[in-house]
């Protein structure tokens, strides 16, 4: 008896690690894995944050985002050390992540022959997961700090990632075709590093390069992202933002927003003191600010109907 039951969980252990490789995620790992996600998704299960709270995410700082996740005990969703393409402009989007290692034939090989054959993928490994890009995602690649021989990406590719996405990259390597991808208008980018040469995938011959894993967890810098994670590139560093957690992000930093308006404003008048401002604000400030709020809420950068729902949860 002993030994039948342990036969049956060996079974099942061997039906759970499959042999066949599973480069892409599957949906029924991907709903594990985030279980703090109540919200839309995508038919792949990762997680779809709505365009309206993208939107709104642009305007959010580091620092905003940070302090949040920080309370929340998220404390390794920050990653500096970027070079960047577009610096001024910044990049939002959701997470669409592949993993690349140093290239090894025997496993290049039937990697690529899984996916011609069974998956129905085309081209090269490094346009696989560029083929599943919509609108609104980041691709988000970690290829190991590859720099001379490694660049996956070069005008081309992005060039295709820009018309499927409208977005840019953050990749944890280097690029190539610099002054070409300069040339994509909206193409806001971080990357590692810069080399004109190019990666070589001939398992029979020079190859430097495999990608593991599509849409899988993956590494960048010090951060563990996750497929549908929002991505919020600025002021040359990124953060990486739980999807279950982007509202409470957007919504403080909007709060921080108008708060700080309403007190450089009032200081302006010197209506109070730097130190009335700079404490906890007297119910008498308070109120001062729901009647700033109700006065200008068509002019502020915050949406009408955020205000309204911020208006009705006041006291004062």
């Amino acid at each position: 008896m002993k030994r039948l039951i342990v036969m049956s969980l060996f079974g099942a252990l061997l039906q759970f690690y499959s042999p066949v490789f599973s480069q892409q995620i599957s949906k029924e790992e991907l709903l594990f894995l985030t279980p703090e996600w109540k919200g839309e998704r995508f038919p792949d299960g990762r997680p779809k944050v709505s365009d309206a709270l993208l939107k709104r995410m642009r305007l959010v700082t580091h620092e905003e985002a940070w302090a949040v996740m920080k309370g929340e005990n998220y404390k390794f969703q920050y990653a500096e050390g970027w070079q960047c393409i577009n610096p001024d402009s910044v990049l939002v989007g959701r997470a669409l992540t592949a993993t690349f290692m140093p290239g090894r034939p025997d496993v290049h090989r039937v990697i690529d022959k899984k996916g011609h054959e069974k998956d129905g993928r085309i081209k090269s490994q490094n346009a696989w997961p560029i083929d599943m890009l919509v609108r609104g995602d980041v691709y988000v690649v970690d290829q190991f700090g590859a720099h001379e021989n490694g660049p996956t990406i070069g005008d081309n590719l992005g060039n295709s990632i820009y018309a499927k996405s409208g977005n840019g990259i953050v990749y944890e390597g280097a690029i190539r075709d610099i002054a070409g991808l300069k040339e994509i208008g909206g193409f806001t980018s971080f990357f590692r590093s810069y080399h004109p040469s190019h990666h070589l995938n001939n398992p029979d011959g020079e190859l430097n390069t495999t990608l593991v894993a599509i849409n899988h967890p993956t590494r960048i810098g010090k951060v563990m992202v996750m497929p549908g994670d929002v991505v919020l590139g600025r002021d040359g560093a990124v953060t990486f933002i739980p999807p279950h957690l982007t509202e409470k992000v957007v919504t403080t930093s909007e709060i921080v927003r108008l708060r700080d308006m309403f007190g450089h404003e009032r200081l302006r008048q010197q209506k109070y003191t730097a130190g009335q401002i700079d404490n906890r604000w007297t119910p008498e400030i308070e109120k001062d600010f729901s009647q700033w709020l109700n006065a200008h809420i068509n002019e502020l950068p915050v949406p009408k109907e955020q205000i309204q729902e911020y208006l009705k949860k006041r006291t004062w």
